[in-house]
């Protein structure tokens, strides 16, 4: 298995994280479940950190097979479609977004 996950290492604007959970529950979640060979979605919004430890103001984590099957999902139409979706998210949003891919070793 392998795990991609987008790291939104930064915070919401102020007074808008109602509005950026809600973005991410209608308008993005329903388009990440489209990508082709998507096992698992997990949306991660942060509660708590320990002092002094980089804030995430989000994780979105999602499962393939494979890499191959990553590849695919990657350069999937509904991928260009999301990417596009997401500045209207990253509008409300400062800081910046990284990506890494894991493979799972075991659980």
């Amino acid at each position: 298995m392998i795990i991609r996950q987008a790291l939104f290492e930064g915070s919401i604007q102020t007074g808008r994280e109602d509005e950026f959970k809600a973005y991410v529950a209608e308008k993005l979640y329903p388009l990440w479940q489209k990508f082709p060979g998507v096992r698992d979605i997990k949306v991660l919004h942060n509660v708590a950190r320990d002092e002094g430890a980089p804030n995430y103001a989000m994780i979105l984590s999602m499962k393939f097979d494979s890499e191959d099957a990553l590849a695919k999902a990657l350069e999937s139409p509904v991928r260009y479609e999301s990417r596009d979706v997401t500045k209207g998210l990253t509008a409300m949003f400062e800081g910046r977004i990284h990506h890494h891919v894991f493979d799972v070793a075991y659980g």
